[in-house]
């Protein structure tokens, strides 16, 4: 009689026990396999989003191969055969601020060993300094873009005249910017040397400097599709891209130029 008393008492003991331990559970101490649960989906969410991530990756490298894919290097060139590199007229007018978008950022080094990023924007308005990270910022700058040794004769035809007739104001500044996509080139001593021996500006308001690596998203942002001509931008002291001009200039085109950086000057 007294045994089956003990063996029927014995699941009311375990339950009392189980019973102490949710007091101590709830008492702030969780329990093995609670601890087990949590961390298994955990777990389990976190490998979700490296999946969802590296998908996401793999799409977006798929996009841009089938995007590369579609234009190659007899494509650029043919169409520089038709049109000599003026793959559009420059614009004629200043795009209005308010219409105008922000030249994406873009890091660069300079020959000099310097680095710097443009663009240059001034402080805000209730900081009364001039300067961005301690350089001064012009109230506009011409920057050429070449992604082809090709192209840096057509930069040149439009930054030696935008520095012959804003020059001697000292508001302005040229950037020409040279792209070097190459691995090898971009790698770390290869980078040093290169900068060594690369062409150097004597003038202080002509800024020579190479963009290196991968620069697929920024060309993507400018819209920049034939890499063998030139891409000219004038930016304002706030970023902003107020005026575009493609390939080798134009007296009209350098005419347009001029008249919309002195309007830009202008702007209070």
């Amino acid at each position: 009689m007294m045994l089956r008393a003990a063996r029927a008492a014995g699941p009311l003991l375990r339950i009392s026990g189980a019973g102490a331990v949710g007091e101590r559970i709830r008492g702030g101490v969780p329990s093995t396999p609670a601890v087990f649960t949590r961390g298994f989906f955990d777990f389990f969410k976190k490998g979700e989003k490296e999946a969802a991530d590296d998908a996401e990756a793999k799409a977006k490298a798929k996009a841009r191969l089938s995007d590369e894919m579609s234009r190659g290097y007899f494509e650029d060139i043919s169409e520089i055969r038709k049109n000599g590199g003026k793959i559009a007229m420059a614009t004629k007018v200043i795009i209005p601020e308010d219409a105008a978008v922000k030249f994406p950022d873009l890091p660069l080094e300079s020959p000099g060993g310097g680095t710097l990023r443009l663009p240059l924007v001034a402080s805000p308005p209730e900081d009364s300094s001039p300067e961005a990270g301690g350089t001064v910022v012009p109230e506009a700058s011409l920057v050429c873009l070449s992604f082809r040794a090709s192209s840096q004769k057509m930069a040149e035809s439009w930054s030696l005249p935008f520095l012959d007739a804003f020059g001697a104001s000292g508001k302005v500044q040229v950037y020409e910017v040279s792209f070097i996509d190459s691995w090898l080139l971009s790698s770390s001593p290869m980078r040093r040397a290169f900068l060594k021996v690369t062409r150097k500006s004597n003038n202080p308001q002509r800024h020579v400097a190479y963009a290196f690596g991968d620069h697929y998203d920024f060309r993507k942002e400018l819209q920049i599709v034939n890499l063998l001509t030139g891409y000219i931008y004038l930016v304002d002291r706030l970023g902003r891209i107020r005026w575009q001009g493609f390939g080798t200039a134009t007296q009209e085109e350098l005419s347009s130029l001029t008249t919309c950086t002195s309007i830009l000057l202008d702007e209070k």
